[in-house]
């Protein structure tokens, strides 16, 4: 039964697309927080289930902070945790495909995503993002991807990814593949 309540419209999404809801733990929220500190701008949670982790960046003072999730019923949650917070003015929840998402102009985003989707995910990533962007990941990591930072232990630990570290290890990867052109003079 909870299955049809709380994942409607996933059989339309590819089965390797598909990301059960499994909310973040406290210690998970605040180990994103932790690597987020010191930061600012807009924070875009992508596949934001209850949108606990919106509500958290929204106290710690980024703005706007947006969830982007494809379970109606969790949007419907997400927003009643946030008016029951009295911040349903300052935090938005939109029931949107996160491959459409434009995140050109997003500096902060954060994702609780299967090894599946994050390998998929990093290529719209690093496509969008600007160089100043930092990508907060829970629960597993970006398989690619060198992390800049970590915090946690176990299921509760986080990985942070500049976007501008991502860019130069590709450039470095990619060179170091480039085979010497040899030219034979007859």
């Amino acid at each position: 039964m909870w299955v049809g309540i709380l994942q409607p419209g996933f059989r339309r999404v590819p089965l390797k697309l598909q990301v059960p809801y499994l909310p973040a733990s406290k210690t998970q929220v605040r180990n994103v927080m932790t690597l987020l500190r010191g930061r600012q701008g807009t924070l875009m949670d992508l596949g934001s289930g209850d949108g606990r982790i919106v509500l958290a960046a929204h106290r710690q003072g980024f703005s706007p902070t947006i969830g982007y999730e494809l379970n109606p019923w969790l949007v419907r949650l997400s927003r009643f945790y946030a008016w029951r917070a009295g911040l349903h003015e300052e935090v938005s929840y939109r029931r949107e495909d996160l491959w459409k998402v434009d995140l050109t102009k997003c500096k902060n985003v954060t994702v609780f995503l299967a090894p599946s989707v994050l390998t998929l995910l990093q290529e719209k990533l690093q496509a969008e993002l600007p160089d100043d962007a930092l990508v907060v990941a829970g629960r597993f990591p970006f398989i690619n991807w060198t992390a800049c930072q970590e915090e946690g232990q176990g299921v509760d630990r986080v990985w942070a990814y500049s976007m501008q570290a991502q860019r130069q290890n590709a450039c470095t990867t990619q060179e170091a593949h480039i085979d010497p052109v040899i030219e034979v003079v007859l």
